[in-house]
């Protein structure tokens, strides 16, 4: 016994000695690389306290050395409670600070306020932001700014004259911006002068929608409906158009039908029921198809997809539709619809639920910055939207910040990794289930690679941390395939023809769709040269393939004189 405990105390001192060199040799290196593989090595380590400390100092050293937002903020997220946390916040408040003077707008202040509440450039903030507002009203096309002015001191000499002139500049913005600025013109003057030809506009435009998509008869119950009507002096015309377009559209020679998407594609009515099917793949491919179908009715159903769905592909997919239609629509048409909803979606505006659809709307009607702002209030960090991630990561993608795209790649590996975990073989009344939230599982790390990828061939400052983020969404790739596998192999052990998530007969059917218009349309002129060119001019407007798009657009361009 006294021999083992002999052996046992050399093999501790052996151990101890062992630490004790590794501390060693990370000290005389004196550098982070040391002294985090030494952590990693022996994090409960008797030495790892001084070895963390000086590690907090050389990091600290070497982000006041590069002297960017990035560094300071990477090194609060690594060391929120270290010796220097106070001082690289102060620095990192600084360059902040130093940026939104530089910018000098009131968004830029306002922006600094919120990141530093407390900070030490508060007052001078403050009194920065102030000024910077005056000087914008001055020449603001800020509908609230004015509609601000022309409510300041009511008693003053003039302030009636002034009042007509703030609306009548308010309103010349918002006739010349679009629909957005109408319905604040309508907020922002309750009693403004030209609140009814902002509304005659805003009908005009919802007319335009609704006569674009083809929805005849709404579009004519709205105007009997609406007293604004009669000032719309080209309405019958309009109306005229679009019974021509449907005729046409309705000719049912082979040669016409091949050339139209809408016998192609299911129904609209149809399309809506599939996104309440109990199977997340119909879905899905309800909102995929969806985007197929250049209406404005495309858009509502696609938002309470994107609005009511849980599961992360049917999002994704309602997502990627809406950009489609919104990119398709007249731009009038798309900037009324896209404000019109932004407008129903803001009162209601307390959960996730309403953030991502207004984020989305303002992200793919070009209105990025506001747009980040509601996904900002959409994402919980607790419970990170995989939707939300993978648009960070292509915005950043877009603007080149790289690293930064990365880090929200590897976020989105995160998830799946924790996806593909929650999911180990499930039990067969549970396989469907799972089965489908693993096919998000095995498509977000996918995503995740190629964008960290993309940025180890860029310089950016802390490739070693790109070599970490590949490992680990190398990993959440391969647990997830696997888990997807088992998943599949229950599922269809118990439903031997349930399909798995590469399910292509959707993506096929739209690809022969297209091919075969496109392949029409240089036979219309030969088969029903009657409505033949209507028939192209609808496709080159309103096809969702810019393919066919490309190709009708040319062919009226021929046949032009």
């Amino acid at each position: 016994m006294s021999r083992l405990l002999a052996v046992l105390a050399l093999v501790g001192l052996s151990a101890g000695g062992c630490r004790s060199s590794a501390y060693g040799v990370a000290a005389k290196a004196d550098t982070a690389t040391a002294y985090r593989a030494f952590l990693r090595a022996h994090p409960k380590d008797d030495l790892a306290e001084p070895a963390e400390a000086r590690l907090a100092d050389l990091e600290f050293a070497e982000a006041s050395r590069l002297h960017t937002v990035l560094a300071y903020k990477r090194y609060l997220d690594e060391f929120p409670d270290s010796a220097k946390t106070f001082a690289a916040k102060a620095l990192l408040e600084g360059l902040r600070f130093n940026a939104a003077r530089q910018r000098g707008s009131p968004e830029a202040y306002r922006q600094f306020l919120e990141d530093h509440p407390d900070g030490a450039h508060r007052a001078e903030a403050e009194q920065l932001l102030d000024g910077a507002e005056r000087q914008a009203a001055t020449t603001s096309t800020d509908l609230g700014k004015l509609a601000r002015l022309a409510a300041e001191r009511p008693e003053a000499p003039g302030h009636a004259e002034a009042e007509t002139r703030f609306d009548d500049q308010a309103y010349k913005v918002a006739a010349g911006t679009g629909a957005g600025k109408l319905f604040a013109y309508l907020r922002d003057f309750p009693a403004g002068a030209h609140r009814d030809e902002a509304k005659a506009r805003l009908l005009s435009l919802e007319l335009d929608g609704l006569l674009f998509s083809g929805q005849l008869e709404d579009a004519e119950a709205l105007a009997a409906r609406s007293p604004l009507a009669a000032s719309l002096g080209d309405l019958g015309a309009r109306f005229d158009r679009a019974k021509a377009e449907r005729a046409a559209l309705a000719t049912q020679a082979t040669a016409a039908q091949a050339a139209t998407v809408g016998n192609y594609l299911r129904s609209l009515d149809d399309l809506d029921r599939s996104l309440s099917a109990p199977d997340p793949l119909d879905r899905w491919q309800a909102a995929e198809e969806l985007g197929q179908h250049v209406s404005v009715r495309a858009v509502d159903l696609l938002l309470g997809a994107l609005r009511a769905s849980h599961h992360p592909l049917v999002r994704q997919r309602a997502f990627e539709s809406l950009g489609a239609v919104l990119s398709v629509l007249p731009r009038r048409v798309a900037d009324y619809e896209v404000a019109a909803r932004l407008e129903a979606l803001r009162p209601n505006a307390s959960d996730a639920a309403v953030f991502l659809p207004m984020a989305a709307l303002l992200d793919l009607s070009g209105q990025l910055d506001a747009g980040a702002t509601e996904y900002q209030r959409a994402f919980d960090p607790a419970e990170p939207d995989p939707v939300v991630l993978r648009r960070w990561a292509q915005i950043r993608r877009e603007r080149r910040q790289f690293f930064s795209a990365a880090v929200a790649a590897r976020q989105l590996a995160l998830w799946a990794l924790a996806q593909a975990r929650l999911n180990e073989t499930p039990p067969a009344p549970a396989a469907l289930s799972a089965s489908r939230q693993l096919c998000a599982a095995v498509q977000a790390p996918r995503f995740a690679l190629e964008v960290i990828a993309e940025a180890r061939t860029q310089k950016t400052e802390f490739p070693e941390d790109l070599e970490e983020f590949e490992g680990r969404a190398r990993e959440a790739e391969r647990l997830s395939v696997a888990r997807l596998r088992d998943a599949e192999l229950v599922l269809r052990t118990d439903s031997p023809n349930a399909r798995g998530c590469e399910d292509r007969r959707l993506a096929d059917r739209l690809a022969d769709a297209e091919k075969n218009r496109s392949d029409a349309l240089s036979r219309l002129r030969a088969k029903v040269p009657r409505v033949a060119p209507m028939l192209l001019e609808l496709a080159a407007a309103r096809d969702p393939s810019p393919r066919v798009r490309a190709e009708a657009a040319r062919l009226v361009a021929v046949a032009k004189p």
